[in-house]
């Protein structure tokens, strides 16, 4: 593991102006390190600020307050064109809802994030093949999202999440939508993940998943109490 962490969340804060006189304060003074090759947890119930976080790490969202470094780099309040660059490069998410286009195939939906990237065109099917085979899909490489189970969706989002080599898997409750031998399965894929050197944030309100982790961070009324 290197010293130096992968991404360093200081002392931030995130608050939402609702109305005149109404404001939340999401995060308060939250400071986490992420180090290269980690699988971290998560835990949070709906409301602790655990998904305004998530958010934060996974450079959706600035800070109102405090400074996040990757790699070294301050990039706390980079414009949203700077951010999206950073999340296509950095960044491989997966979510509960799986976020896959219906009427595409497995293969057209990992190629998704490729077009918005500096890899050449040529290279784009056989990375994305790569990553389906990883994940177990090679044989539905041409089935439409629609014609895929819960459990194969979420490989192909997972998948998806590989194809540019990111430095961080961003997971957002990725069982939430199956069921119990299914996520069982996406477990089992996650762990794997791992034990190849990636580095993984698994954000959850469930205890039983955040365990997987080496590493589980309990998140309450937007502040870490428990670590």
């Amino acid at each position: 593991m290197n010293k130096k962490p992968l991404i360093y969340a200081k002392n931030i804060y995130k608050i939402y102006n609702l109305a005149e006189k109404l404001t939340i304060k999401a995060l308060k003074g939250v400071s986490i390190k992420i180090y290269q090759g980690e699988f971290v947890s998560i835990v949070g119930k709906s409301g602790s600020g655990k998904s305004t976080l998530m958010h934060l790490l996974g450079f959706l969202d600035t800070p109102t307050k405090g400074k996040i470094y990757l790699k070294g780099k301050d990039i706390s309040y980079f414009t949203e064109s700077k951010l999206a660059k950073i999340r296509n490069k950095e960044v491989g998410f997966v979510f509960q809802s799986f976020n896959l286009l219906e009427r595409a195939t497995a293969l057209e939906n990992v190629i998704l994030p490729l077009m918005y990237s500096d890899i050449p065109k040529k290279d784009w099917k056989l990375r994305a093949l790569e990553k389906l085979k990883i994940v177990g899909l090679e044989s539905r490489i041409n089935n439409k999202s629609n014609e895929l189970s819960g459990g194969q969706k979420q490989r192909v989002a997972i998948a998806r999440a590989l194809v540019n080599n990111p430095s961080i898997i961003l997971a957002d409750e990725p069982t939430g939508n199956l069921d119990t031998k299914t996520g069982k399965q996406i477990i089992k894929l996650f762990k794997n993940l791992h034990k190849m050197g990636k580095t993984i944030i698994l954000v959850t309100h469930d205890n039983d998943l955040a365990n997987i982790a080496k590493r589980k961070i309990t998140i309450l009324d937007g502040k870490i109490i428990n670590e």
